[in-house]
């Protein structure tokens, strides 16, 4: 690893578009798995269960790296400016690879006006974590950063099984408990902890006013998006959003906000 991150930091974009690359190839492998019927039914919710799996594998690995980083390292928690470890730089360089594979898959596939939110995230998350990488500054705090990817394993299985049809289903009810509970631990306080970083060091940092602005614009959105994940899975649903069977409507085309 010693050896391997010279190289890294030499080449960074490449690093990312490597990256990026075996995740692409990750899309590919995860084709080959079964998919519910009632997904294979909707070219969208067939692409949009594939591009959700690739999610799953990238937050299962990130979640779990990001927290194994600050348990090996607890500098990872005090310095997020400039303390860094080769796994720490490794970590940022193969999400970031992700974020760049999964932006270009949505626009490839047309569906950038349908989740439009969730390319503006990954704008921001890329802004940051190329200038991280670049900078050889703030790795730590884009480690930092991914302890949400713990909550959006949560998240990413609650769609899947609202695509599968699921939601009436013991997994479905257990699951939407267990992610407001990571939604607040690993996400909320994730980003009041980054934002706190922020305002408690702003004239040591380097171009703190960008980090700042963007860490607003997240903590709005992440605002934004536990309102609506409360009023789907915990209060009851308005007419115009049940079809007459009574079974949730499942044609919307909106990728982030169901």
């Amino acid at each position: 690893m010693e050896a391997l991150l010279p190289v890294l930091r030499g080449y960074p974009i490449p690093s990312v578009l490597v990256c990026a690359l075996l995740f692409r190839v990750v899309d590919q492998l995860l084709q080959k798995l079964p998919v519910p019927k009632v997904v294979q039914q909707d070219k969208f919710h067939s692409w949009r269960w594939r591009n959700l799996s690739v999610s799953m594998v990238h937050s299962l690995i990130t979640g779990t790296w990001a927290v194994t980083c600050a348990v090996v390292w607890p500098e990872t928690l005090q310095d997020l400016h400039l303390y860094q470890t080769p796994l720490s730089y490794l970590l940022v360089c193969v999400s970031t690879g992700y974020f760049m594979q999964d932006a270009c898959d949505i626009i490839y596939r047309g569906h950038a006006r349908g989740s439009w939110e969730f390319l503006l995230h990954h704008v921001l998350v890329l802004s940051c974590f190329l200038y991280a990488l670049c900078t050889q500054k703030y790795v730590n705090g884009a480690v930092v950063a991914l302890f949400v990817e713990v909550n959006s394993v949560t998240l990413h299985l609650r769609l899947l099984l609202k695509l599968a049809g699921a939601q009436s289903t013991p997994l479905y009810h257990i699951n939407k408990v267990v992610n407001i509970v990571t939604y607040v631990i690993f996400r909320l306080f994730t980003q009041f902890y980054l934002t706190w970083f922020i305002l408690h060091n702003y004239a040591k940092l380097d171009h703190a006013g960008f980090f700042f602005f963007c860490m607003m614009l997240m903590n709005i959105m992440i605002g934004i998006y536990l309102y609506r994940l409360i009023r789907s899975d915990f209060f009851i649903r308005r007419k115009s959003n049940i079809t007459e069977n009574g079974t949730h409507n499942n044609n919307s085309r909106k990728f982030l906000t169901d």
